[in-house]
């Protein structure tokens, strides 16, 4: 049915494995706006797409915006992406793993919203010592794509089995569009979207949902099993030497 036995890894950007928050701020603050502390920001539907609107910004800094252009305040992002933005804890030691695993698919979907978003993408990752050509795919939607189509062609174009597909993602929507096409979803709330939002307003359950970057590295090492040759093996010699 299947053409391959392997695991399929997909990885969202953005509030996922990158701490986008703090890039966003960044942003901001060399145009002289501030966008409030994170706890308000997860709190604003779709505040990262302000490119495509501002209805969620207060009117202090709707009116800065369009002082200061959409297009510049884009530039000054792409740039602390490039140069400044890190990953969240834990999280490039992860994906290393993730790709050295034999029998892993890993790669990327993502809607970062920076100049030539690829190669920006590239050079973080080269920061934290990640060849972001070594990812099986890489894949930037528009912000107005639905990641579901995506999601579904990536694991047919690996052939692989959606019991044996994963999604990480931060927002309601990866989890929509992972459960759509029978993927398992990592969710995260340290994200652009918090906890109570996840849990309470789109019912996601709380078990599938880590607070941290490195409960989240636990989970998909656990469910990928990754590191679980090893610990087989000197889980085997333990018994030999005991008897």
């Amino acid at each position: 049915m299947y053409k391959s036995r392997k695991r399929l890894l997909i990885l969202d950007a953005d509030g996922t494995t990158i701490d986008a928050f703090s890039a966003i701020e960044a942003a901001f603050s060399r145009h002289g706006l501030d966008i409030g502390d994170e706890a308000r920001f997860q709190k604003r539907h779709n505040l990262f797409k302000y490119l495509g609107g501002l209805k969620e910004f207060p009117s202090i800094i709707k009116k800065n915006l369009r002082k200061n252009s959409r297009a510049r305040l884009v530039d000054s992002l792409t740039e602390v992406y490039r140069q400044e933005a890190a990953m969240y804890d834990g999280i490039p030691d992860l994906v290393r793993e993730l790709i050295a695993a034999p029998d892993v698919v890993v790669g990327m979907v993502t809607r970062n919203i920076t100049n030539e978003p690829l190669e920006t993408l590239r050079q973080l990752f080269q920061r934290h010592d990640i060849d972001i050509n070594a990812l099986d795919f890489l894949v930037h939607i528009p912000l107005s794509e639905k990641k579901t189509s995506q999601f579904r062609a990536i694991r047919e174009q690996f052939g692989i089995n959606p019991a044996r597909a994963y999604v990480c993602g931060d927002e309601h929507k990866d989890f929509v569009a992972a459960s759509s096409t029978g993927m398992h979803p990592f969710m995260v709330s340290y994200g652009f979207e918090d906890y109570d939002r996840l849990t309470e307003k789109f019912e996601i359950p709380h078990e599938l949902i880590a607070r941290t970057s490195g409960e989240l590295c636990q989970r998909v090492r656990h469910a990928l099993d990754l590191g679980g040759r090893r610990a087989g093996a000197l889980s085997t010699r333990t018994r030999t030497a005991a008897r």
